[in-house]
């Protein structure tokens, strides 16, 4: 067989596999991509696989894990340089700056090809002086550099100093959903929600960045007006505590259900009339876009890609960032019109098919591939 018709080695390079968005997108890339056309392997440098790493394991696809020490562990770099080696890889696939940096230098003095993708950035954002230095030259020696969404370019540039000319962006996509209506009825009986209440909810890593605590106040604004509502947040994470404090606090406990982290959560989605996302920050929120997919209107504040995904009067509404009462508002407006509702579901669903499906990224991610790799034969 001609090496052109081969399949690539691709090996993607994470912290570990978790339940963030970053996660679900590699999950989405290996079991997605032709297995006639791609090999894929997943290499966790943060010690653990994670739970939709064992998920995917599961469905033969090979990941392990690397433990990478604190401070700059040049042994991590000969770790992922022998498993370059190994494996013969085609292509390393960075997903977020810290692997980037160490699977390039793997890489150095290899054929293999490095593909960076930033998912997301921290908040809030700051200049570091060493990257002025050092993520050009990075650059220059990267095959592709990705970003999930214009903001998330425009922060690459801005605080990374990497050439806008040399970012490409890629918004995230998803497989669309397939509901099974009696399961959600039996879902939304189950967490004693009455077929008159209506249902505002989040699916998101419980975490300062998402700033739920927001929500929260929001939603006791909310209530005064809409007492027959509930919140339902799905997720989990450091501030699930707090957050079940704060509702207490504000006496509003009674109204809002914490599930916990489910895996998979259409039926949750599809309880909810409206979605809510009140982040800090986001690149490209692959809830968001399970939501939008469902046809669930959304309400998220106006920071990083939301404004590229939810547009404002069409889709959904955008609220000022870390502003109670904006988000209230708009809460308040969308429950008190279901016309309005109805418009933003149609429209979401439109706009997701034709921009976020998981057949667009994937088919995306294939040629960006090949075309790295410069095979034509796949």
């Amino acid at each position: 067989m001609s090496t052109q018709h081969l399949p690539l080695r691709i090996l993607h390079i994470t912290f570990n596999m978790g339940i963030g968005g970053t996660e679900q997108v590699i999950r989405q890339l290996v079991t997605g991509l032709p297995k006639t056309g791609f090999i894929n392997t997943i290499a966790c440098i943060d010690g653990s696989i994670g739970a939709i790493g064992d998920q995917v394991r599961g469905q033969g696809v090979d990941v392990f894990s690397l433990r990478r020490k604190p401070g700059f562990d040049v042994e991590l770099i000969k770790q992922i340089r022998n498993q370059i080696r190994e494996r013969s890889i085609d292509i390393i696939h960075c997903h977020q700056y810290t692997p980037w940096v160490y699977g390039l230098l793997a890489a150095v003095g290899l054929k293999t090809k490095v593909v960076f993708t930033e998912h997301g950035r921290f908040h809030p954002d700051r200049y570091r002086y060493k990257a002025m230095l050092v993520n050009p030259l990075l650059a220059l020696m990267t095959d592709k550099i990705i970003a999930i969404s214009g903001a998330t370019k425009t922060a690459l540039s801005r605080y990374e100093f990497i050439p806008e000319k040399c970012i490409e962006v890629l918004y995230n996509g998803i497989k669309g959903f397939e509901l099974d209506l009696s399961a959600v009825q039996a879902l939304r009986k189950n967490l004693g929600i009455l077929e008159s209440e209506l249902v505002l909810g989040t699916v998101a890593r419980l975490d300062p960045v998402k700033n739920q605590s927001l929500m929260l106040d929001a939603f006791a604004v909310v209530l005064e007006q809409l007492p027959n509502s509930k919140l339902l947040m799905v997720g989990d994470g450091p501030d699930r505590n707090l957050l079940e404090e704060k509702a207490k606090d504000l006496g509003i406990d009674k109204n809002v259900i914490f599930t916990g982290f489910k895996p998979e959560p259409v039926n949750y989605l599809a309880v909810m009339d409206i979605f809510l996302l009140s982040s800090h920050t986001e690149g490209t929120s692959m809830t968001l876009l399970e939501a939008m997919s469902l046809g669930v209107p959304a309400i998220a504040t106006n920071v990083g890609g939301n404004p590229e995904i939810v547009i404002h009067g069409d889709t959904g509404l955008l609220t000022e960032p870390d502003n109670i009462g904006s988000f209230a508002k708009a809460i308040r407006q969308m429950a008190g019109d279901r016309s309005l509702m109805d418009r933003f579901s149609k429209e979401s669903k439109r706009v997701f098919h034709k921009a976020f499906s998981q057949d667009r990224m994937i088919d995306s991610y294939s040629r960006i591939y090949r075309d790295t790799k410069g095979s034509t034969g796949l």
